[in-house]
């Protein structure tokens, strides 16, 4: 099985023509992804690579049947992007762009609620991948690993680490996520760990959060209240002092909330295992998986 995209996913890749997007494009169909379209304005009836180029997300959903969309547009066009792609109704759309306008995402946001099919991952997330199956984004295909642990992550670079430790350990992956670290975005932790808790091959969660917010807060409760599998978790950002940005637009803390010891306290509350360092991920769930008794499960030789 498979959270969210998988074989069955037939993507359109928007801002096609660009760089950035030739360059992942390439890299997802190697992976296996089925990319049936591009969509670039004023590039209708090119193709690159053998994928035709539509002018709209309309055109490319009606003309190939199109169910996902990723998003690799220059930040002034990427609201514009989102809303077309969630005005045709797909299930998925994932945006890699970064440095778009809060303002921007605030009318996106409201713009989804009369579109509730879809579902929005990003902005300024590395995407999602399904191993073995579909790559939306920027994951490294070659730290993946198949297998039974979905990864949720605020942080592109440590879900890259903690998939690529649960990798080296033996231990292989259902569908790694990243959520992305503005304020403003889609797909929140307590989404993500729903899917995983309704998978029926994924047996366990990594769940990275980083200061700032009360995200990590909220889907603590979430999952004292309703997660039937094991979740280990990691916090980055304990050194940062109040008031600093520390990478992410969304890791601030202010008010006296969002800080580091907050989240792991409240994580550790609802019975999940935090590992201390970003080191120390994989020997964490490893330890969680034995002692949950699924490790041999989850486990598989080279």
């Amino acid at each position: 099985m498979s959270v969210f995209v998988g074989k069955d996913t037939r993507l359109i890749v928007q801002g096609l023509t660009g760089r950035q997007a030739t360059f992942h494009t390439k890299i997802a169909m190697e992976y296996g992804t089925n990319v049936v379209a591009g969509v670039s304005p004023g590039h209708s009836g090119e193709t690159v690579m053998g994928i035709p180029v539509f002018d709209t997300v309309a055109d490319a959903k009606n003309a190939t049947g199109a169910n996902a969309s990723v998003i690799y547009v220059p930040a002034r066009f990427a609201a514009d992007s989102i809303m077309e792609a969630i005005e045709s109704d797909l299930d998925i759309v994932v945006c890699i762009t970064e440095h778009i306008p809060v303002l921007d995402m605030v009318k996106v946001r409201a713009f989804m609620k009369a579109h509730p099919k879809t579902r929005l991952l990003g902005p300024n997330c590395p995407g999602i991948l399904t191993v073995g199956e579909a790559r939306l984004g920027l994951l490294p295909t070659y730290i993946h690993k198949k297998g039974h642990v979905g990864v949720i992550s605020r942080s592109g670079t440590l879900t890259y680490e903690a998939t690529y430790q649960l990798t080296l350990a033996g231990i292989g992956q259902t569908t790694a996520v990243g959520l992305g670290g503005d304020p403003v975005k889609g797909m929140d932790f307590i989404e993500a760990l729903t899917a995983f808790n309704e998978d029926d091959d994924t047996y366990a969660i990594i769940m990275i959060g980083e200061i700032g917010g009360t995200a990590e807060e909220e889907a603590a409760e979430w999952i004292k209240a309703n997660m039937k599998k094991p979740v280990i978790g990691f916090i980055s950002g304990r050194q940062a002092p109040p008031g600093k940005r520390m990478g992410h637009a969304g890791a601030i803390i202010s008010g006296g909330k969002g800080t580091a010891d907050d989240k792991i306290k409240a994580l550790c509350a609802a019975g999940i295992e935090v590992a201390d360092t970003v080191a120390h991920i994989g020997e964490t769930a490893v330890r969680v998986l034995k002692k949950a008794g699924i490790y041999e499960k989850c486990h598989t030789a080279e």
